[in-house]
């Protein structure tokens, strides 16, 4: 195995990638009680556009289908998934991201075991068109669920308004209508494509021994037979500058209105791994510049009565989408989402305070390192760097060279009229 050392953060990571294709990262954590485990497949709900393995043409396939695929592996002909790892003192879980598959287990006993399970489970797929049929009725009841969730409403109301055609603008879920138009053969197709070890990654933190945890994972991986180390190949439709919707207004069951404000990024699918990490933590820095909770704007809004405490900010940037979202709960909608619009448009303008910016940056600098002591944080982040070429541990360095026309570069960019979108969200009737 490779030792990754990194000095700066008192950490070191074992790698290994396997014959099969597998990247194995280790990171022990002495005197931590609890091991944390991620299985992860570089497959989200946006992969609806792909070549399937074996074949030369692309293929659509049903919007829902990662999620889908995520429900379907849990269920076994002769096991129940997660009662074994509840036997061997394991909680076990898996979610789908736009980009990611990840199934976890987090224990403080019997390792070994539990990453077998692990393996085992996400690598030996069982589903029949009867299976199928009946998780669509479960699927079902759950996108009906989130769309009764005001919050959930919100934010894809928000990406609806910022996208005209990127996949990233539907539920990750579906909608009831593709989910029924799954097939078995759809879901061999997808996870023979996607949950090939190749285009995995497996992730242990903890207190482990990663010199005898390798030749666990080493034996599991030789007794199973895979093809030959793929590339998949993804499409994705042309997404203009411009947002899809510039002002929307919709109806729900809600005590008090709700508003955000959309940006839509620029396009960074050409940019290095390297520029857009700089550009991700660019727009967090700005934001909490703009709108943190100690920010003068924060303390006029709410001592206007403009918002409550609720009110926030949320921002994606990687190389397949990028946007970002400001706003909350609202007894004045208007002036709350015409007075977001005007602080974001201004951004790139105003006399930002240098010591405020150094500030903001040490602030982020303290949380990030804080939060390397949540085993879950650095499995779920970790493998997210990983997929993209970069590590966790080059936040830290990126975040000490930013300077402050980084960020308003990323200002000037991002925030252009054009580029927003405003999403209103009033009680019904």
């Amino acid at each position: 195995m490779e030792v990754r050392k990194y000095e700066k953060m008192g950490e070191q990571v074992y790698y290994e990638k396997l014959e099969n294709g597998l990247h194995v990262y280790l990171m022990p954590k002495t005197g931590f009680n609890k091991t944390y485990a991620t299985f992860t497949t570089k497959y989200g709900s946006i992969d609806n556009h792909f070549i399937p393995l074996g074949q030369d043409e692309p293929t659509h396939v049903p919007d829902g289908i990662a999620h889908f695929l995520e429900h379907k592996l849990f269920e076994k002909e002769d096991y129940d998934v997660f009662q074994k790892f509840s036997a061997a003192g394991a909680s076990s879980n898996a979610f789908t991201s736009f980009t990611r598959t990840c199934y976890l287990f987090s224990t403080t006993s019997d390792v070994e075991k539990n990453l077998t399970t692990l393996l085992d489970f996400v690598q030996a797929p069982y589903f029949t068109e009867a299976t199928v049929e009946k998780e669509k009725g479960i699927i079902e009841e759950e996108i009906k669920m989130y769309e009764d969730n005001a919050d959930f409403k919100a934010y894809f109301g928000v990406l609806n308004n910022l996208y005209v055609n990127h996949p990233i603008k539907i539920d990750i879920a579906g909608t009831v209508e593709s989910i029924y138009e799954i097939t078995a053969a759809d879901l061999h197709v997808c996870y023979e494509t996607f949950y090939h070890p190749s285009n995995m990654i497996l992730f242990v933190v903890g207190d482990i021994e990663p010199e005898s945890l390798i030749e666990v994972i080493r034996a599991n991986q030789d007794a199973k037979s895979y093809t030959a180390t793929h590339e998949v190949k993804r499409f994705f439709p042309e997404e203009p500058a411009h947002v899809a919707i510039a002002e929307r207004e919709i109806n729900m069951q809600v005590s008090i209105p709700k508003v955000f404000v959309g940006a839509k990024g620029v396009v960074c699918d050409q940019m290095s791994q390297e520029e857009i990490l700089k550009i991700d933590l660019a727009l967090d820095v700005i934001l909490e510049m703009l709108f943190g909770s100690s920010s003068d704007y924060y303390e006029k809004i709410l001592a206007e009565e403009l918002a409550n405490d609720s009110f926030g900010f949320e921002a994606i940037h990687d190389a397949h989408a990028s946007f970002c979202l400001v706003g909350g709960d609202t007894h004045e909608p208007e002036a709350l989402a015409a007075s977001i619009k005007e602080k974001l448009l201004s951004a790139a303008t105003l006399e930002l305070n240098e010591a405020e910016f150094l500030r903001i940056k040490r602030k982020k600098t303290g949380q990030f390192l804080s939060a390397l002591n949540s085993v879950e944080f650095i499995a779920n982040r970790f493998t997210e760097y990983a997929f993209n070429g970069l590590s966790l541990f080059d936040v830290v360095d990126v975040l000490e060279d930013l300077q402050l026309a980084d960020a308003l570069t990323v200002a000037r960019d991002y925030f252009k009229k054009e580029r927003l979108t405003v999403l209103k969200m009033v009680p019904a009737g």
